[in-house]
């Protein structure tokens, strides 16, 4: 599929599969390290939409969250694994969507990999804090948006196209299979 833009003389679009989608989907959750988790049950006032911090993705590409046992979320996963995930790096590169399925695991040495103080916040009784279970989301299919050469080289890009009156987008875009 060719850009809707006739005058773009660069490849923007880069389809990626395997061990090139985790790495792509590494790189840009690490950079925005928080997304909207959408749960496609939504019992709770927010519809099944929330924001949240990654935790890990790990070499599988599976991303990684810490959540309460007695959450909305929790039980919408429980009632339907599906899940979509929105990442925005910055104000204008890295957008990410990813569709996956989520599992609640219980597993107490994996929530003490994914622990942090900071979090004592919703968790009040620490690390073993009862209430604390780890979510595994496994993405499935997803697309970006973002630049090739970095924030710095795309705006000079878009000044110097408008200059001379030509498009020089920096963009890439694709999908991701997992």
């Amino acid at each position: 599929m060719d850009s809707i833009n006739r005058n773009q003389p660069e490849v923007n679009r880069r389809d990626l599969s395997g061990s090139a989608a985790v790495e792509r989907l590494k790189e840009m959750v690490d950079d925005a390290e928080s997304c909207f988790f959408v749960t496609q049950s939504g019992t709770g006032p927010n519809r099944g939409v929330r924001p949240m911090s990654v935790r890990e993705v790990d070499d599988a590409g599976q991303l990684w969250f810490l959540s309460a046992n007695d959450s909305h979320k929790n039980a919408e996963i429980a009632a339907n694994p599906s899940v979509k995930l929105y990442f925005q790096k910055n104000a204008h590169a890295g957008f990410l969507e990813i569709d996956g399925y989520a599992e609640v695991v219980g597993d107490r040495a994996r929530i003490h990999g994914l622990w942090s103080f900071m979090l004592k916040t919703w968790f009040t009784e620490g690390e073993d804090d009862p209430r604390i279970t780890a979510i595994r989301v496994i993405p499935r299919l997803g697309y970006y948006w973002d630049n090739k050469h970095g924030d710095a080289v795309a705006g000079a890009k878009v000044v110097v196209g408008a200059v001379i009156g030509k498009t020089l987008d920096d963009s890439i875009e694709g999908t991701l299979t997992f």
